[in-house]
């Protein structure tokens, strides 16, 4: 176990390697060609370091046509480089004005499938100070009557539970030092909100934007100020 974790750490530690998963982390699926561009390498490099990261299982190909996309082999290794970004030391607080505080990928972002930054924060403590979802040593359950207040959202949680995934759990943001919520669940919040136009996505970019609607539904479902 020690040998594999070392050869795992050592592998991602690599500059090349550790931009593609951070690149990955958008949550959708690359050519080589576009990673390359992202991380500013040779088509020759890109493709060395590809094999290296698919003979670990970290990422997976598809192919489509004469095209190859490269994405996570499954969530948890998004999970994991997301949680590694909480190492990063934080930053001593310049004196900053009000509107520059938060800047859109730390603000309202993907965290892969899911909602982080500021606005993934808020919604987590949302859920939890209405006891839609509760924390129990460390881990996120839905609460009796969450299970109803998800069912009036539109949300099937008998379907959730039938994917081959993670359900439900506290993902530790990078940004905010303090958990927004991951799983199944999380993707399922994120997708509800995009689909209903509350929420969009940014062009070559993790940051989403909040419509004038979301601000409206996000203040009067979860009571999120925007």
């Amino acid at each position: 176990m020690e040998d594999q974790f070392i050869k795992t750490a050592t592998l991602i530690g690599d500059a090349t390697r550790a931009s593609i998963l951070w690149n990955l982390l958008d949550g959708r699926a690359f050519t080589a060609t576009e990673l390359a561009i992202a991380v500013e390498t040779s088509a020759q490099n890109i493709s060395m370091h590809l094999g290296k990261l698919l003979e670990a299982d970290l990422i997976c190909v598809e192919k489509q046509g004469r095209h190859k996309y490269y994405r996570f082999s499954n969530k948890e290794v998004a999970y994991a480089v997301e949680a590694m970004a909480n190492l990063i030391p934080k930053p001593k607080d310049p004196v900053k004005k009000k509107s520059e505080e938060y800047p859109p990928i730390k603000y309202c972002r993907t965290c892969y499938d899911h909602l982080a930054g500021k606005m993934g924060v808020a919604l987590a403590d949302s859920l939890l100070e209405q006891k839609i979802i509760i924390e129990k040593n460390g881990a996120f359950e839905i609460s009796i009557d969450g299970e109803k207040w998800f069912s009036d959202f539109g949300i099937n949680l008998e379907e959730a539970q039938k994917q081959k995934r993670i359900f439900l759990k506290p993902c530790l943001d990078w940004s905010e030092r303090r958990n927004h919520i991951a799983g199944s669940i999380g993707a399922l919040l994120l997708d509800k909100m995009i689909n209903e136009d509350w929420l969009r996505r940014t062009k070559d970019s993790r940051a989403i934007a909040i419509t004038g609607k979301g601000e409206k539904e996000l203040l009067k479902n979860f009571k999120i100020v925007v």
